[in-house]
């Protein structure tokens, strides 16, 4: 099986955090154009399966056995070789068990060493939820190995990782703790991943969510459950995640071209968020808004390849950002201009106030949470009290 032995293309500082981590990868494929696909948490490389067959014709995996020249030589001018892989602590690449060990720029390092092991000096690169914030800082890393961004469902990191808050996704996340089988697992995946609407929607005689809960068991019990090293790890990466503004100025004298793409009802990734990060992006990305939820690269699958196509068609024709953007134009504290210090203190105490309220409400949250539970804990004692007393 395929896998990049990470310290084999690192050394000194860039091998921090390795500890002969091997990442698994697949290729598919064949051509001049390549694309890096990284997953978001708990997902592994087959996630990306809808976009892989719209990108290159298939979902068969390249010989395992082909040396990597042969399969970067491609056929044909417009052909693709694309590239998709498990993130460390997720599926068969390594699980390290210290949380140090798991954040978005060691594993940005994961991708920028399987691109060096592939032979590859640039790529499009494609990522979704965690797995576009690690996209995020391979790109400020090594811009110039980037051909253009993909964005999808995804956040600035830390309290932006805070998920919409309210009964329903409270319920969601306390099941998802909770989840020790496929079957719970998948169940609570549903929901998590997509709109309500299209779960409710009927594919012959059954509901979507009949269907999809049939494949999600399948395909957790083939990759297996996240162990809690990995999870925990993950979930690390994300809360330390951080763009600064070198990475934003990084990232936009490069030039390349940035889509961010967004379900409307995602509950897990709140789409102000990605429209925050998009602005700071101006004028080189365009945000993409459908309608669907979290895995919005499943539910609207056909919009979302259509919009990474284009993506890559124009990159290839070097159109204009300006002409590639489809946000309105900054007229002040864009990246190319120095903001005043006026400026720079009124975005920072925007930032600690929004902290501020998603905390508040978080723990709110908690606490009405918590209250339910108490509630119908009493409740059901209350009966046994009675009978007690009667004896």
């Amino acid at each position: 099986m395929p896998f990049c032995e990470v310290n084999k293309y690192q050394n000194g500082i860039d091998a921090t955090g390795n500890n002969g981590t091997k990442i698994f990868y697949r290729t598919y494929g064949q051509g001049p154009v390549k694309v890096l696909l990284i997953i978001g948490l708990a997902g592994t490389h087959s996630s990306w399966d809808p976009q892989i067959k719209a990108l290159t014709g298939t979902i068969t995996p390249n010989d395992d056995e082909s040396p990597a020249g042969d399969r970067s030589s491609g056929e044909g001018g417009g052909g693709m070789e694309v590239c998709a892989f498990d993130n460390r602590g997720m599926g068969l690449s390594s699980v390290p068990t210290k949380k140090s060990e798991y954040t978005t720029s060691i594993m940005a390092k994961d991708a920028i060493a399987i691109m060096d092991h592939l032979g590859w000096e640039k790529a499009h690169v494609f990522g979704h939820s965690m797995g576009a914030m690690i996209a995020c800082k391979l790109a400020a890393m090594v811009p110039e190995r980037v051909l253009s961004l993909a964005l999808l469902n995804v956040t600035g990191g830390g309290y932006e990782c805070i998920p919409r808050l309210d009964r329903q996704t409270l319920s969601i996340a306390v099941r998802f703790l909770k989840a020790k089988t496929p079957e719970q697992r998948a169940s609570v995946d549903l929901d998590t991943h997509y709109s309500k609407e299209y779960l409710e929607e009927y594919v012959g005689t059954k509901t979507r969510k009949a269907v999809l809960y049939q494949e999600y068991v399948k395909g957790i019990s083939a990759s297996g459950m996240q162990s809690n090293c990995g999870f925990d790890g993950q979930i690390n990466a994300c809360w330390t995640h951080k763009i600064s503004r070198a990475d934003l100025e990084s990232i936009c004298s490069a030039g390349f071209l940035i889509s961010v793409i967004h379900g409307r009802v995602d509950v897990i990734a709140q789409l102000s968020h990605a429209k925050r990060l998009a602005k700071k992006l101006y004028p080189y990305a365009r945000m993409v808004e459908l309608p669907g939820g979290h895995l919005v690269s499943h539910e609207r699958t056909e919009e979302v390849n259509d919009a990474l196509l284009e993506l890559i068609k124009a990159s290839a024709s070097k159109i204009s950002p300006y002409d590639w953007t489809n946000l309105p134009m900054k007229t002040s504290g864009s990246l190319t201009r120095k903001s005043s210090p006026e400026g720079s203190r009124s975005s920072v105490m925007v930032d600690i106030i929004g902290m501020l309220q998603m905390f508040l409400v978080f723990f709110f949250g908690l606490f009405m949470l918590a209250f339910e539970y108490m509630r119908r804990g009493i409740s059901r004692l209350k009966p046994v009290r009675v009978n007690a007393a009667l004896t």
